[in-house]
């Protein structure tokens, strides 16, 4: 971080990251390559993103709840079932090596690609939701594996999340948007004391970009969660790729 524009830089991509991931998920995969191209270590890279989620998902929860729309006491449950797994997940991603950490976010980054291209239309029309009993269990479950794969990278784990409360829950799409941000936003506090144990955050690169995440969150969270879909799968889609090529033969 040695030039002036990148501060600004970030606060630009910290909006896009944070009105995509309160909408659908998935721009951690633009966020984590910018920071570690300006020049910081992968697992630092990982560890100041976290700043940026933990104020973005802070920021989406008050959003949605302001737009009366929240799913206490389904998304606690949901969420401290994924901070255990996030503890495991980010003492693993502390311990990496750089170069595997770069090959791992490529494949993840391509995989995610094929998720937003292939994944089924979402038909939200007379959904009885089911968030209670066996599927309450299954959720909890479900989300402290995502929980692990959360605290190790993140990246991508928007639209997996989305897809299991549709397609096993059966919440419509402002309903899981809001469960999601605030499952994210419990397991990234877990997440990020792991890597501030480990002094893997510079905060004054994690506030700018949480400055722009912020406003993106709050932005989103407070409009039709539909708009602009098409625009951000195809934006997703070619970032997701050029970064992907740029981590696995580049690093």
């Amino acid at each position: 971080m040695e030039e002036w524009w990148h501060y600004p830089l970030l606060v630009i991509v910290g909006f896009v990251v944070g009105f995509i991931n309160t909408v659908a998920g998935g721009a951690s995969l633009i966020s984590l390559p910018v920071l570690i191209f300006l020049g910081l270590p992968p697992s630092v890279a990982n560890g100041t993103n976290r700043v940026a989620i933990a104020i973005q998902t802070a920021i989406g929860v008050a959003g949605y709840k302001s737009k009366g729309v929240a799913t206490f006491p389904f998304n606690l449950y949901l969420g401290i079932s994924a901070l255990l797994g996030a503890i495991i997940g980010a003492y693993i991603a502390v311990d990496i090596r750089g170069e595997t950490f770069n090959r791992i976010l490529a494949i993840i980054m391509l995989v995610v690609v094929a998720i937003i291209i292939f994944k089924p239309k979402m038909k939200t029309a007379d959904l009885v939701e089911r968030i209670t009993g066996k599927h309450l269990w299954i959720g909890i479950i479900a989300f402290f594996f995502f929980g692990i794969y959360g605290g190790f990278i993140n990246a991508g784990i928007g639209f997996v999340i989305l897809l299991f409360l549709h397609y096993v829950n059966h919440m419509n799409l402002v309903r899981a948007n809001a469960t999601k941000v605030a499952v994210v936003f419990t397991y990234t506090l877990a997440a990020l004391l792991v890597f501030i144990l480990n002094d893997k955050v510079i905060w004054e690169v994690g506030l700018v970009l949480a400055l722009g995440n912020g406003l993106g969150a709050w932005f989103s969270s407070r409009i039709a969660v539909a708009k602009g879909d098409g625009f951000i799968k195809i934006f997703l889609i070619i970032m997701v790729v050029v970064m992907a090529i740029k981590l696995w033969f580049f690093t």
